[in-house]
């Protein structure tokens, strides 16, 4: 058995009220699958919340077109606040979530009918891909990039998650984590300048480099549903950038992390801590939440940015009913047969 990165499982992102801003994610982005949703004490999550045990509420959604899901977080022990300063590119930590789209100019023109903050026109990325911006009405920022594959056709606009816009002091650094732990290990693209693309984006007008890492084509249980993804790092090079949870702890506003579904949880934890980056959580045996189990872990990337590692051991279907995934003794590399992916739709919240 090796170690198995399967793709992108969400991105968390930390509201101030997590069910009315799921309403908006549905409607802007089809996010209605509830894969699962529980409200508990954030106990293991010490290293990042000054070893505060932070009450919570939180729910992971997906989309069927396929992508990562949100982890829709909120903090329900107190208020929690927004960064303490004007956060811009190359700030360190994850600054714009990337959603996929298959076609682009219909995703424009609905995000547009629907007045959902869209920023700018529709432009091309280096690589010649068209994309555009968003930013939602708690103040985060999407990119929607054309992507032709899909695991269902929907109705919605976009597909899930496809990847993040990570801000880093050292991008050479972050690849350690990023290409060699996550296997980002193809570059799309390396450029530095100021960019037409992100004119429109905070910071968008200052010298930075960016580059597009991507992956080659995954393996195991929801790789199929998860589907390709990127990451692309960003490097201020006339400033000295800042971190976006600076004076402020994880689940606060704006994206807390990103977590991708593996296998091998004990294979990844002894890469990890040979590479330098040892697990700062790990959920030991067994994690509950919401009737799903299984174990999670976190890493930090150099910059302090949190990265989740979640290997799913059990999901509910129909709760009442007994009916659940079990996915613990299966092939690690292998999928899920579409029929059983698929049988996550009726978790569909319908509005």
């Amino acid at each position: 058995m090796k170690k198995n990165i399967c793709g992108i499982q969400q991105i968390g992102i930390g509201l101030k009220d997590a069910r009315e801003a799921w309403k908006w994610y549905r409607k802007t982005f089809g996010m209605d699958i509830n894969v699962l949703e529980d409200t508990a004490v954030a106990k293991l999550m010490l290293h990042y919340t000054n070893g505060q045990e932070c009450e919570r509420y939180a729910a992971i959604a997906l989309n069927m077109e396929g992508g990562g899901g949100f982890e829709v977080w909120q903090h329900t022990g107190f208020t929690p606040k927004p960064p303490v300063f004007d956060v811009r590119l190359g700030d360190c930590g994850i600054f714009i979530c990337k959603m996929k789209t298959r076609n682009i100019n219909r995703a424009y023109k609905v995000h547009s009918e629907q007045n959902a903050g869209v920023i700018g026109e529709i432009t091309k990325t280096p690589d010649g891909r068209e994309h555009y911006f968003l930013r939602d009405p708690y103040n985060n920022i999407f990119e929607i990039v054309e992507e032709p594959a899909y695991f269902k056709k929907e109705k919605s606009p976009t597909g899930g998650v496809y990847g993040a816009v990570i801000g880093v002091s050292d991008i050479e650094k972050a690849r350690e984590v990023y290409s060699d732990i996550l296997n980002y290990d193809e570059v799309v693209y390396d450029e530095s300048g100021v960019f037409q693309d992100w004119a429109m984006i905070p910071g968008g007008e200052q010298k930075c480099r960016r580059v597009l890492l991507k992956h080659k084509p995954r393996s195991g249980s929801f790789s199929k549903l998860l589907g390709p993804g990127q990451i692309e790092l960003v490097q201020a090079l006339d400033r000295e950038p800042g971190y976006i949870f600076k004076d402020r702890i994880w689940g606060e506003l704006g994206f807390i992390h990103i977590c991708f579904d593996v296998k091998g949880m004990s294979l990844l934890e002894e890469e990890c801590t040979q590479k330098g980056y040892p697990f700062t959580v790990n959920s030991a045996d067994s994690f509950d939440m919401g009737e799903a189990a299984g174990q999670f872990s976190y890493i930090s990337d150099p910059d302090g940015t949190p990265i989740e590692f979640v290997e799913a051991h059990k999901l509910p279907i129909i709760k009442n009913l007994g009916w659940y995934m079990n996915l613990k003794e299966r092939d690690p590399e292998s999928s899920l047969p579409a029929w059983m992916i698929k049988t996550m739709q009726l978790k569909r919240i319908r509005d």
